[in-house]
């Protein structure tokens, strides 16, 4: 089976339960008002502490954003893997793959779209958080093609490049649907119809 080297999560605080309520107050923040718009002020005010203890956990707003987003994607690589079953026929667990995907981010709407368009206006700072996302949902697919309903189909696991493909494809289609407004269900079926076609048998010559 394929694998690919995740670069390291950002390392937990001293108080696990004050980052967990500070990432939260963040999460609350952006969906009321945006990640621009947020303050520490106004993180502190929905983790109900105080600004003392923000910068006891986090430097900035900028490393409790990435830690948060780092939090959710490892959240959606998770729930993805345990909802698919690995001896379903491929085309099922393509379909349940998406289908889990979409539930996802339609709970977690702003954060989503925040992941995709403000993160990387952060440059340079943003890349690691950026690069291990990428590489854990691309691993992830990659392992996904490698299970036994894939080889019992005679389907050979996807490369890891053709995965990034997928993934980036993927999170263009999805900000583009949040920020028309249209409900994220418009996404399944043109991404069941390009994963099946990347992951699913090549035609002959």
């Amino acid at each position: 089976m394929t694998t690919t080297t995740v670069p390291e999560a950002p390392a937990v605080g001293r108080n696990d339960d004050f980052r967990r309520r500070l990432l939260d107050g963040l999460a609350a923040s952006i969906e009321e008002r945006g990640y621009r718009d947020s303050t520490v002020a106004d993180i502190v005010r929905y983790a109900r502490t105080s600004k003392r203890t923000f910068y006891s956990e986090f430097a900035t707003k900028e490393d409790c954003f990435a830690e948060l987003l780092t939090a959710n994607n490892d959240e959606l690589v998770e729930t993805i893997s345990a909802a698919v079953d690995p001896h379903a026929p491929w085309h099922e667990q393509i379909r349940q793959a998406v289908v889990t995907y979409v539930e996802h981010i339609d709970e977690r709407r702003a954060i989503t779209l925040s992941w995709i368009r403000e993160l990387p206006a952060l440059g340079e700072y943003a890349r690691p958080t950026l690069r291990r996302g990428f590489a854990r949902l691309a691993t992830m697919i990659v392992d996904l093609s490698g299970n036994d309903g894939f080889r019992t189909a005679g389907l050979p696991p996807i490369s890891h490049a053709m995965a990034v493909i997928l993934v980036g494809g993927l999170r263009e289609l999805t900000a583009q649907t949040m920020e028309d407004g249209d409900p994220a269900g418009d996404i399944i079926e043109p991404a069941l119809a390009v994963s099946l076609a990347l992951l699913g048998p090549k035609p002959t010559v």
